[in-house]
Formats: C-alpha cells, sequence, structure tokens
C-alpha cells in the first residue's frame, strides 16, 4: 500500500482544526488511560494501523499493562479485566464507533449516567468522535507506520 496525499500540508487548515479537537481533550477531566482505551478501541474497529500502534504506545508509556491492551479487543469476554466504568467507556466506543448498527442505546446511556456527569458524557463522545475522524484520515490517506 502506498502513502497518499498528506493532509497536514495539503489541506492545513482543516488539520489544525482536528489538533484543536486534540487540544480540548487535553483539558478535559477524562485520564490518559481513558482516552487511550477509547482510541485503541476505535481504532481496532476501523483496522487504522497507524493509530494503534500510537496509542499502544501511548498507553504504556502512561501505565496501561501489556494484557490489558492484548485483550482489548475481546473486552467483552474478559470483563474481570476492565472497571465497570471502563466497560461502558468501552460499549459506548464501539456503539459511536459503529453509529450505523444501532447508535448510541438507551441501556448504554443510562450506565453511563451512573459512572459519568453530563459534562463527562460529553467528553467522552467527542473523545470517541475525535479518534473516528483521525482513524479516516489515517486509513484514507494509507498512513504509513514507522518502523
Amino acid at each position: 500500500m502506498s502513502a497518499r496525499l498528506n493532509i497536514a500540508t495539503v489541506d492545513s487548515a482543516a488539520y489544525k482544526a482536528m489538533l484543536g479537537l486534540e487540544g480540548y481533550l487535553q483539558t478535559t477531566s477524562l485520564t490518559h488511560i481513558q482516552k487511550e482505551l477509547i482510541k485503541i478501541r476505535a481504532s481496532q474497529i476501523n483496522k487504522c494501523a497507524f493509530c494503534l500502534d500510537m496509542h499502544t504506545k501511548d498507553a504504556i508509556k502512561y501505565g496501561e499493562t501489556p494484557q490489558r491492551i492484548f485483550i482489548l479487543n475481546g473486552w467483552t469476554e474478559a470483563k474481570e479485566f476492565f472497571t465497570e466504568e471502563e466497560q461502558v467507556l468501552l460499549s459506548m466506543t464501539e456503539e459511536i464507533t459503529l453509529i450505523s448498527h444501532k447508535g448510541l442505546t438507551e441501556e448504554t446511556y443510562q450506565k453511563a449516567k451512573a459512572f459519568f456527569d453530563e459534562a463527562q458524557i460529553a467528553q467522552i463522545i467527542m473523545a470517541i468522535v475525535t479518534i473516528n475522524a483521525w482513524n479516516r484520515i489515517a486509513v484514507s490517506t494509507h498512513l504509513p507506520v514507522a518502523k
């Protein structure tokens, strides 16, 4: 697969807008681990190798265990490795990433309300939306994984 255009240089205004979303996410109450779980899980679903490489490395840097990263794609079969709060976060990530399947279900939304306030739910949604946008940019442009 050959690399395609570089959006950062071809359309720098759009790229800067995406960086603005990243900057916003740095101001939220979400922990580094929560953000990386969202980014890794969405990137697994979207099959974005570039983002998987980046965010698994970042997660380890923030103290995530390799074992949890290794089993994240099958987290529903290994729930004992993830807190109830993280399970809700992962459910939200999957449902929003796969929005055309059933959307963010009422069941998952109500579970989220048990752990997060409205501001945090908004932050989680924005984190999921942002990584999905990055995944689509990386996959569409064949952004290469560094060797």
